[in-house]
């Protein structure tokens, strides 16, 4: 248990410092495939993203791409085409990988193109700029909030997990559960083939009178 308690804390941790630091993520995209980014993300967290075509390998073409953003169980969050840049924000209500994918869509395609994505999650969607402005707070108050909302979002990582590893052990178990009763079954049709091929075996000897 203690063992247990101990990986969900560090997996909370990792989650929330994932959450705080919100670097952004450039794409090759090639002129003709899809690339996606994927991201395991529980229910009613906020998600934040601007994406940006970058021009430096293409002075003289304009290329455009197409976005499409999906959740865990494939509905459609965003969709956008012939786009150079956007935005996609989000509450998330279902648990699971949700993905972002992008492909160009343009006619000048030529070579491939490279994208910015900055994706941020939770409380790194936060503008502090602008809590601090209206609570006029600063310096290590500000820095006490930032701290305060970070922990509130280990403990609902917390929570969360806990309640995913419960939901895992019931899985776990109501398997196990059925591979003893199969196991118990397959050992009773063994037994009963097995008298069966026994009482066969005693008259097929009876009728040839080897016995």
């Amino acid at each position: 248990m203690a063992a247990s308690a101990t990986s969900l804390v560090l997996a909370a941790l990792v989650a929330a410092m994932m959450m705080l630091a919100a670097d952004a993520v450039w794409l090759d995209l090639p002129p003709t495939g899809t690339k996606c980014v994927s991201e395991e993300i529980q229910p009613n967290v906020v998600v934040l993203a601007d994406y940006a075509l970058m021009y430096e390998s293409h002075p003289t073409s304009h290329p455009t791409v197409a976005v499409k953003v999906t959740s865990p169980y494939g509905n459609t969050i965003h969709h956008n085409e012939n786009a150079t840049t956007g935005q996609f924000a989000f509450t998330t209500t279902e648990a699971g990988n949700y993905l972002a994918c992008f492909w160009q869509d343009s006619a000048e395609k030529g070579a491939g193109v490279s994208l910015n994505l900055d994706w941020k999650i939770g409380i790194a969607t936060k503008d502090w700029d602008s809590v601090a402005k209206k609570e006029k707070i600063e310096g290590v108050e500000l820095e006490l909030r930032k701290l305060e909302a970070a922990v509130e979002s280990i403990h609902h990582n917390l929570l969360y997990l806990k309640a995913r590893e419960a939901e895992m052990r019931e899985v776990s178990e109501k398997t196990n559960s059925r591979v003893a009763w199969f196991s118990i079954l397959s050992l009773g049709v063994c037994v009963v083939v097995s008298v069966l091929q026994l009482w066969h075996l005693q008259g097929f000897f009876h009728k040839k009178k080897l016995i």
